[in-house]
């Protein structure tokens, strides 16, 4: 067993995906393809939420949250997988471990509480459309966007800092392509019973409660909408609640059942592929459906990107 000084000047291996150096090259430009796309897309989200003031509402100021903590959460883990696949290293120091799994967990934790606040703001739109302006007011929406990064935080110290306790063994391969904390904790020579269930804990706390509170939500918006008598009505009303359980299903139908399910199972190549899931593909895919289901959404991406192309033109003119 290491000592601790011994244990923070540890260097863990990343295993990732295949070996094969053209396999990875093939990867990295994968890889580099769905982080630019991620980047770019939930960038222009919140861009055209900002510039647009017809979209300065509660659901889009949600929005322009989640599309933040999206960024966050890809930035997190993809630029230290494409720099080992670009420069054939697995390595990654202690202390860049932890931060990873700090980081990974807080901006998790961040998208799922979002998600459950924005499922809140759809249930107070939908069951209490004459009420919802004063329900959902601006020092609301603030205190339940601060409360989400605040739990977020404290959260991920909770699950974080009772690594700094552990003492790691001579087998320090991870296999996966960031540091996931399950896999982090098999490699420990302590007794990782504590973390475990501070594990399972903050899981259920941060993931299980929150899931529930949007199933609830929806049970509720579905029982309000089938009471509407035009089939139009039910309509309008199902549309505007689509895009979210599209990122709902896409994220928790992931997420959610690799966590639970790490702790007592190896790791295998479905778990990875689940991984690239809610890691890399549903943050990707937010921008496109939230952009292309919504009306509103596609009207200011096009105003901001004619707005851009304006002033390139300009900048281009007083350069010639």
């Amino acid at each position: 067993m290491e000592s601790g000084n011994q244990t923070h000047a540890l260097e863990f291996l990343l295993l990732g995906f295949s070996a094969k150096s053209e396999i990875q090259f093939i990867l990295f430009g994968l890889f580099l393809s769905m982080y630019l796309v991620t980047f770019t897309g939930n960038l222009l989200i919140i861009l055209a939420i900002i510039s647009d003031s017809h979209l300065h509402t509660p659901m889009y100021f949600f929005l322009s949250n989640l599309s933040f903590a999206d960024i966050c959460f890809t930035s997190t883990t993809i630029p230290k997988m494409l720099l080992n696949l670009r420069t054939q290293s697995k390595v990654i120091t202690y202390k860049a471990c932890l931060s990873q799994i700090f980081f990974f967990i807080v901006f998790g934790c961040l998208g799922n509480l979002l998600l459950t606040v924005m499922a809140y703001d759809r249930f107070v739109a939908i069951c209490h459309p004459l009420h919802y302006t004063v329900i959902m007011n601006p020092c609301l929406c603030g205190l339940l966007a601060l409360g989400s990064w605040c739990l977020s935080v404290m959260g991920s110290l909770i699950e974080t800092l009772p690594i700094l306790r552990l003492s790691f063994c001579t087998n320090l391969e991870i296999p996966h392509f960031f540091c996931d904390l399950p896999e982090v904790l098999k490699l420990s020579c302590s007794d990782t019973l504590t973390n475990n269930i501070v594990v399972y804990f903050a899981t259920g706390l941060l993931a299980v409660i929150p899931f529930n509170g949007i199933l609830f939500s929806y049970h509720q918006i579905v029982s309000s909408i089938l009471r509407i008598s035009s089939a139009g009505g039910k309509f309008k009303a199902f549309s505007t609640c689509g895009s979210h359980l599209s990122v709902v299903s896409l994220f928790y139908g992931t997420g959610l059942g690799v966590y639970l399910s790490s702790a007592a199972t190896s790791s295998s190549k479905t778990s990875l592929v689940a991984s690239v899931m809610y890691t890399m593909v549903t943050p990707m895919l937010n921008p496109f459906i939230y952009s292309l289901r919504n009306r509103d959404m596609k009207g200011a991406l096009g105003r901001l990107l004619s707005r851009a192309a304006s002033l390139s033109d300009r900048a281009v003119a007083g350069l010639s």
